[in-house]
């Protein structure tokens, strides 16, 4: 059976398929470099696959951890209201999360403010009591910088149980439920200031 196109256009399409290929294959995550301080850019994009300092962590190994008690660290962002939102509405958003997470929304940001910084740390130290061995869950949404950023701020600051989980609560909720949380009060409070 001869070939439905002639012999230049198959030697044209075998080198373009290769080259779409290369192009797909680019922005692979294999592809994305640790950067050597906190994520600046655009917060949700592709994140690298490991965190120095860091143990990288599926959903069966965050199942497993869950008897040591850890330290479950979500940094989703709140959201927002939408500007054309009607004002005869009310805005009642809802986060969820891990069952029993603590919601520190913006703590992944980078750059961010010195004063706020230092809030993060202490907040976190309160809520590990000094621990810098205790196990820490930090996660988002997929793709999510702000949770590679809140690990890479634990690990710069000498915690050694840092576990980063980068499918966050969409791959916690491919498998178990969730529960509506609240923006942690000590977090919250100082921030606002």
């Amino acid at each position: 059976m001869r070939a439905l196109l002639p012999a230049a256009a198959r030697a044209a399409i075998i080198p373009a398929i290769a080259l779409l290929a290369a192009a797909v294959c680019a922005g692979s995550a294999a592809d994305i470099a640790e950067p050597r301080d906190l994520w600046t850019g655009p917060m949700y994009g592709q994140t690298p696959r490991t965190l120095g300092g860091a143990q990288v962590v599926d959903v069966a190994a965050v199942e497993v951890l869950l008897a040591a008690r850890p330290l479950l660290l979500d940094v989703g962002p709140a959201h927002r209201k939408p500007a054309n939102f009607p004002m005869d509405r009310p805005w009642l958003p809802t986060h969820r999360s891990i069952p029993g997470a603590i919601w520190m929304p913006g703590a992944g940001t980078a750059p961010m403010d010195a004063g706020r910084e230092e809030s993060f740390y202490r907040r976190i130290g309160e809520l590990t009591r000094g621990d810098k061995t205790k196990p820490i869950v930090v996660f988002c949404r997929p793709d999510c910088w702000g949770s590679w950023n809140a690990g890479k701020r634990l690990v710069t600051r000498g915690y050694t149980g840092v576990r980063w989980f980068p499918a966050g609560i969409v791959g916690w909720q491919d498998k178990h439920a969730t529960a509506e949380v609240e923006p942690d009060a000590g977090w919250s409070a100082e921030s606002a200031q």
